[in-house]
């Protein structure tokens, strides 16, 4: 067996009737706040990793960061609305696409005009969706007062 299928039966016991009544209660909502901390324990990691060569807490901050990713992955595929396997292949194809000078054999002259490649590529993708970033500011600012109450619950003021 795989770690990451490991990982998902853990987090799918968890969730499961004889699991814990905490990780079962759990919806994409309430998990908001820990998405927020566990993003911001990786940027800590990477800063112990700089100042001190040390890549523990890093490798630790990234499972908590993947158990995220997982524990909304898990509670999408309860609610039907799409698996893990979905999540990695969608990002696995948004990859291959917007890099085709490394998968398709593309060539550019310039880093300006990949960097220009991948914005086109990036709009067309989101052709028709450019209302969703109409929330991004939103989401900001909810992720600002998500980190604030974090500094408040660990004494970080």
């Amino acid at each position: 067996m795989s770690e990451i299928t490991n990982l998902k039966e853990i987090v799918e016991k968890l969730r499961s009737e004889n699991g814990c009544p905490w990780d079962r209660a759990q919806t994409h909502e309430s998990l908001k706040p820990e998405c927020i901390e566990e993003a911001a324990e990786v940027i800590c990691g990477i800063n112990i990793l700089e100042k001190t060569g040390d890549a523990e807490n890093l490798k630790e901050e990234l499972g908590d960061l993947l158990l995220q990713v997982m524990f909304h992955s898990v509670i999408a595929e309860e609610e039907g609305l799409f698996t893990f396997d979905d999540v990695v292949k969608t990002v696995s194809d948004k990859m291959i696409r917007r890099h085709p000078h490394v998968f398709s054999g593309v060539e550019y002259e310039s880093d300006e005009e990949r960097h220009a490649a991948w914005e086109a590529i990036k709009a067309q993708e989101k052709a028709g969706r450019e209302w969703q970033s109409d929330y991004l500011k939103e989401a900001m600012t909810e992720a600002e007062e998500l980190i604030q109450k974090a500094r408040e619950r660990k004494n970080f003021i």
